[in-house]
């Protein structure tokens, strides 16, 4: 069994204070990742208007999120205009790179992209993802070759785009299996859904707390052991409050017998001819305000296993 793991970097902060624990985390594990990296303004602040949704308050509180992202982050777009992430603090996302992680592109404007892609026509969507992929070239030298959605939110444009784009994998959906996306005139770049809830899903329901959320973590992979897991983190949390509780999910895996991989190693591992092609439609999970990008397979076969949804405040 493998478990790929992704890093969901959402803010200034987050790459300025939790890339680095992470990586340090990692390096002392000998534990691969994948790093996605937000590369535009950090508009953090905005999110705040999803409190008007069902069930978002309640995330909030279960969270602490104005401990984890600090006031001045949930300030930002605001009360205070939103630094520009890729100028800001580029030097720990490069020196993700230069330590051997995998990185992609995660959004260029994580808030703006989250609560409007999934209504937005063609124009807006490449618009939006043209910024993202060329903030990343500026920063790297190179253009994105794997990416995944902020908050899980994409439209059909997304999926032609990324496939034009030539990348080697997407990450934008969660639920079930790998699989390749039906698009209108073909077949899309592969999807390497999230598997596992997050773990700001996780706590405050069903008895798990901060301090106990790591080894659900660990039970739920003992008693679904799939040959693919996939676990996205993110930034601000795993690699601030829930630093602790993450690296004894991580300790606990290995001691499962579990191969912690990048996203790119497992899905250098599948046989991409082979994957079944799926729609990719909207559906809920448990602790997620709202909907997301998930899977539908026509066949009978497979079907998706809804286990969590979740993203940045």
């Amino acid at each position: 069994m493998r478990i790929a793991l992704k890093v969901d970097v959402d803010t200034l902060r987050g790459t300025r204070e939790g890339v680095p624990a992470l990586m340090t985390l990692f390096q002392r594990l000998h534990v691969p990742a994948t790093f996605l990296f937000s590369v535009g303004p950090d508009h953090t602040g905005r999110a705040l208007r999803r409190l008007l949704r069902p069930g978002f308050l309640a995330k909030v509180l279960r969270t602490s999120v104005p401990s984890t992202y600090g006031l001045k982050t949930l300030a930002y777009g605001t009360l205070l205009p939103g630094p520009d992430i890729g100028r800001k603090a580029s030097e720990p996302m490069r020196a993700a790179q230069a330590a051997g992680f995998e990185v992609g592109l995660h959004a260029w404007d994580h808030v703006r992209w989250q609560d409007a892609v999934a209504r937005k026509n063609a124009t807006w969507t490449e618009r939006d993802w043209r910024r993202g992929t060329e903030a990343f070239e500026s920063i790297f030298g190179a253009a994105p070759t794997c990416c995944g959605a902020a908050g899980w939110q994409i439209n059909d444009h997304v999926l032609t785009l990324e496939t034009q784009a030539n990348m080697r994998w997407a990450s934008d959906t969660r639920g079930g299996p790998p699989f390749r996306p039906r698009l209108v005139d073909g077949i899309g770049c592969p999807q390497i859904p999230t598997t596992l809830p997050t773990m700001d899903e996780l706590i405050g329901c069903d008895g798990v707390t901060t301090d106990n959320v790591g080894a659900r973590l660990i039970d739920m992979v003992q008693h679904d052991p799939r040959p693919l897991h996939v676990f996205t983190l993110h930034a601000e949390l795993e690699g601030g409050p829930l630093l602790g509780q993450f690296e004894q999910a991580l300790r606990g895996w290995q001691a499962l017998g579990t191969e912690l991989v990048t996203v790119g190693e497992a899905v250098a591992m599948l046989d991409i001819a082979t994957l079944p092609i799926a729609d990719v439609v909207s559906g809920r999970m448990p602790g997620r305000a709202g909907t997301l990008a998930t899977s539908r397979f026509r066949s009978p076969t497979h079907t998706v296993q809804q286990v969590g949804g979740g993203a940045s405040p």
